[in-house]
């Protein structure tokens, strides 16, 4: 009997599962991915279900079909080990992935087949008839798979988190997903200025009942530490140390801690010893990156004539590392800026300018990452390069980004006392004055800009721009 392929598609819609949750390839980088949740999997003490599901879509992204359906049935022998007593409502989003994978393949029968067992499993588990069955497990799995596909998501995963909470409020693993997701929100909403705390209640109460999770752990220290509770959080990255002194995932944020609290040497050892564990993580290989230019950076600042062999040393291993990680994960665009700035201090800057162009390149940027680039770039003019006007151009640009953020406010306030010290060294000219003035104007200061642009004028009194700018402003006051 031929399926009807249309009838098909319209039912494969209606699952739950990966290829129904708009998660989307140009996001990631999937080898980078794939190796990630191959570490979790070996690392990790709890259950593998999501980990193999998820590994079964990026397999297909990847088109690798046949070692997709290899993963979901590592995905349903777990389900066999650790549900015994709910092998359906466990297996509905591996069932989903079945279908949809053996539609890819053209195989319409299996596909109708797995259709099928998740709608009757619907139908038992259910007692409304619809097929868009809520169960909270489904909506946690799907919570961790938006996580891992990156920042665009992080808003997606705390919904879906907050959704499987309302059932279940007290369910360990979820709390723990939604503290996770609030953790990276507000990671990115630092970066935006916004309030620090709301995710330090949810990391609480995840630790409280996730007692051997020391990755949350070292979240919570890390939360901590940005509130200025730095004791406090030691005393749980001191903890998690007993419980889990090999696991790679909570030692590189224990070595994050130490970073940032100054004990470079000790965030080292800690690095080294993850690194043991999994070479190839591209975390770890930009956290060692990160910690020899922080000692660069220390030697520069305490030493007035520092060694060059030394500075030279850290400079090259800082070099090492970062280069490590932007060969691996193309997509990760603090490593590349990271590099960059790198190779502007060792002065190799042709490299630097193609590093900087291949950040920039990175199809996946936010606004706050535009910014930051801008940003970056007009300090490399300004300081290697040695043109104020390009650094301006480049400044303006961040600016332009109206995303409010602390890295909008390092480009106005470069811009600002770049344009200032040349006007008041009387080597500005009427540019120089109508760019203040565009400056004063993006941050909502009027009477400056207007001073600002009547100064441009008073140097070039038929600049179109100028007036009109000028007309502008007068009208808005």
């Amino acid at each position: 009997s031929t399926i009807s392929k249309n009838s098909l598609k319209s039912s494969l819609l209606q699952l739950e599962c990966h290829f129904t949750w708009t998660l989307l390839k140009q996001d990631v980088d999937l080898d980078d991915l794939e190796e990630t949740i191959g570490d979790q999997i070996e690392f990790f003490i709890k259950s593998n279900i999501t980990n193999y599901n998820l590994l079964s879509y990026v397999c297909h992204l990847k088109n690798s079909n046949e070692e997709a359906l290899r993963n979901l049935q590592k995905a349903e022998e777990e389900v066999k080990k650790h549900h015994p007593d709910e092998i359906a409502r466990r297996s509905l989003v591996t069932w989903g992935n079945y279908a949809w994978i053996y539609y890819h393949m053209e195989r319409y029968e299996a596909a109708q087949t797995y259709v099928s067992k998740v709608e009757n499993s619907c139908k038992k588990l259910s007692s409304t008839a619809q097929q868009k069955i809520q169960l909270p497990e489904i909506y946690a799995e799907q919570g961790w798979a938006l996580l891992k596909f990156g920042g665009k998501y992080y808003e997606r995963a705390k919904n879906c988190f907050e959704n499987a909470l309302k059932n279940e409020p007290n369910n360990p693993e979820f709390n723990a997903g939604y503290a996770i997701a609030m953790y990276r929100l507000e990671d990115f909403s630092y970066r935006l200025c916004q309030d620090l705390g709301p995710s330090l209640k949810p990391l609480e109460r995840a630790v409280e009942l996730n007692p051997k999770d020391t990755f949350i752990m070292a979240l919570l220290a890390l939360k901590l530490q940005d509130l200025k509770r730095v004791d406090e959080g030691e005393r749980y990255i001191e903890e998690a140390m007993q419980k889990t002194p090999n696991l790679p995932y909570f030692l590189r944020y224990a070595a994050k801690f130490y970073r940032r609290k100054g004990e470079v040497d000790k965030a080292l050892k800690i690095l080294k010893k993850a690194l043991a564990v999994t070479p190839k993580s591209a975390f770890l290989h930009h956290q060692l990156g990160l910690c020899y230019r922080a000692k660069l950076f220390q030697l520069k600042k305490t030493t007035r004539y520092p060694p060059q062999e030394q500075v030279e040393e850290l400079i090259r291993l800082s070099i090492f590392h970062f280069k490590t990680v932007t060969g691996q994960k193309t997509k990760f665009f603090t490593a590349h800026t990271d590099l960059a700035n790198m190779y502007a201090q060792a002065k190799r800057y042709e490299e630097a300018e193609e590093t900087f162009q291949k950040a920039f390149q990175i199809n996946i940027l936010s606004c706050v990452d535009k910014q930051h680039f801008y940003y970056n770039y007009g300090n490399f003019q300004r300081f290697h390069m040695k043109s104020e006007s390009e650094a301006i151009r480049y400044y303006i640009e961040g600016l332009k980004i109206e995303e409010d953020s602390y890295v909008r406010k390092q480009c106005g306030n470069a811009l600002k006392k770049l344009l200032e010290q040349r006007t008041q060294e009387g080597l500005g000219d009427a540019t120089d004055f109508a760019t203040l003035g565009l400056v004063h104007n993006l941050n909502g200061e009027k009477h400056e800009a207007i001073e600002c642009y009547e100064k441009a004028i008073a140097l070039c009194p038929d600049n179109e721009e100028y007036l009109s700018a000028l007309c502008e402003l007068r009208l808005c006051i």
